[in-house]
């Protein structure tokens, strides 16, 4: 197939070398050219361009992969209507799609990425929609190629699914960074979590994360943490009281403060 990848960013990124693989991405667009060069250049045969006028109009499959809000603005953008179009966002619904294409569909890659960490793509989750059942066998197909677990959604599916990432994978990211600074004040860093969270990640598969829950909040332990919301920062002590407060609640347990 030849293929053209609109976006050059994390996601992009890592969809254009994976189906580079076995196809022909042909064209690279970013609005940043020297980000369109940088991605054409570690592909066999791709041009970059940052001219949405210049999209190649012969190509089999157009894959935009850019920002979710930014998906729309680019579809009404471009001129070329032939081959099948597909984006990759979780919570955008294939309808921007549908008013101008008549094949389109959702390529949506259920995993974080960031350019250079290496994913293993045949673990990565694909959720697949399309305007059309020939549509659908097409990039179903495709996804196949990549990855070992394809299923079908559909937008509303799909952006449930978006959410619940949101929460498992961002969220905590985020509270991964605050416990790395807290650490640092200790000359620690987040090397000396990393068993506590396999052991997290693994005990919340086999026994679900609502049986796996620990900690003050899950006991009720008041005071310990009264004590550690002293020691954090303002900003800090506001997501712990809050955190802390939904596991009571979850668990039917009383914030009872001394």
């Amino acid at each position: 197939m030849r293929i053209v990848i609109i976006g050059a960013g994390n996601v992009a990124t890592h969809l254009a070398k994976a189906l580079d693989a076995n196809h022909d991405v042909v064209q690279v667009y970013s609005h940043t050219i020297q980000n369109a060069e940088t991605l054409a250049n570690v592909l066999k045969h791709a041009v970059a361009t940052n001219d949405l006028s210049q999209i190649y109009p012969d190509a089999d499959l157009y894959i935009v992969s850019v920002k979710d809000d930014a998906v729309a603005s680019v579809v009404d953008k471009v001129k070329v209507t032939s081959g099948i179009w597909v984006h990759t966002s979780g919570s955008v619904s294939i309808e921007v799609l549908k008013h101008k294409f008549q094949q389109c569909g959702v390529f949506y890659p259920l995993q974080t990425f960031s350019r250079d960490v290496e994913v293993n793509m045949t673990e990565v989750p694909f959720f697949i929609e399309a305007c059309n059942e020939d549509t659908e066998n097409m990039i179903f197909s495709l996804a196949q190629e990549l990855s070992k677990s394809v299923h079908k959604a559909d937008s509303a599916q799909r952006s449930k699914l978006h959410v619940a990432a949101v929460f498992g994978c961002n969220f905590v990211n985020y509270l991964w960074s605050i416990s790395n600074d807290i650490l640092a004040e200790v000359g620690c860093d987040l090397d000396v979590l990393m068993p506590l969270i396999k052991v997290t990640t693994e005990k919340a598969a086999s026994i679900s994360p609502t049986e796996g829950q620990t900690g003050p909040a899950r006991r009720g332990d008041v005071k310990i943490m009264e004590m550690h919301e002293k020691m954090l920062l303002p900003e800090q002590a506001k997501l712990y009281r809050t955190l802390s407060q939904c596991i009571m609640e979850k668990y039917n347990i009383r914030y009872e403060q001394n």
